[in-house]
């Protein structure tokens, strides 16, 4: 299936592994473009390296903070300087912290609004004006099942990623006459570097063995088994396609199951 994403140019941020790796490794595959952001400048460059090398063609590594709104408009500018205008938005950052009501601070709260709310908002006001003009755009926020259904001990994350499907509803409303998309995607447990992370912190925390954390956490999957990062980023290239024309305003989960709202 051609999905007409050949000649596109996408910008994928937090991609210099894990989900948005994957996102960016996909979208290259099927012809596109790619700049790939993060803040790790060595680890990103090593990653673009190995995309170009898959794909054929270079994936351009752009260093830099999205929480940063100098650095977020400085990746833009070099995206479309050196691959020109950005047809697919891709934001996606890291999650912030565990807490609780009793124990976050106003400083964790304010940081996990830059970056998991206000950053994937300045990132799409920055590309949309050229998407509208062009009359065709793909804005992705990746975002968390926590978002729709609130999970205990991730205070942060389920405030910040629920402002941003609120906003990604309605901002799909104001450009879809324009042929502009924007849909959120929402993962479950994945097997990523930044999920064996916080398996490893949580078993020392609580002072048990991480392969009973990690088997816990892969049995709360109806599936049976938590995603490979490959699964959710076809989903997201799907989403970007030229295939999802008349897909806009969804917010989908790719959990294997796990959210058990009906909305």
């Amino acid at each position: 299936m051609d999905l007409g994403l050949s000649g596109k140019t996408a910008l994928v941020t937090g991609a210099s592994s894990g989900l948005g790796l994957a996102i960016a490794h996909a979208l290259a595959l099927e012809g596109a473009s790619v700049a790939m952001a993060a803040r790790g400048r060595e680890r990103l460059e090593q990653a673009a390296a190995d995309v170009t090398r898959a794909a054929r063609h270079r994936a351009l590594p752009i260093a830099g903070d999205v929480a940063v709104a100098a650095d977020a408009e400085r990746m833009v500018r070099e995206a479309r300087e050196s691959l020109g205008p950005i047809d697919v938005l891709v934001a996606n950052a890291g999650g912030p912290p565990a807490t609780t009501a009793d124990t976050v601070t106003e400083a964790q709260l304010v940081s996990a609004i830059e970056q998991n709310l206000l950053a994937s908002i300045r990132l799409a006001r920055l590309v949309l004006p050229e998407m509208r003009a062009r009359r065709w755009g793909r804005v992705l926020f990746v975002s968390s099942m926590a978002a729709k259904q609130p999970l205990p001990g991730l205070l942060l994350s389920n405030t910040a990623r629920a402002g941003l499907l609120g906003f990604a509803k309605t901002l799909a409303n104001e450009v879809a006459s324009d042929g502009v998309t924007v849909n959120s995607i929402l993962p479950g447990h994945f097997d990523t570097p930044r999920a064996l992370e916080l398996a490893q912190m949580r078993a020392e925390r609580e002072r048990r063995p991480v392969d009973q954390l990690l088997a816990a956490r892969a049995a709360s999957v109806p599936i049976g088994r938590t995603g490979r990062p490959e699964e959710f980023a076809a989903v997201a290239v799907f989403l970007a396609s030229e295939r999802a024309s008349f897909v806009t305003g969804v917010a989908l989960q790719v959990d294997g199951g796990q959210v058990a709202a009906l909305l």
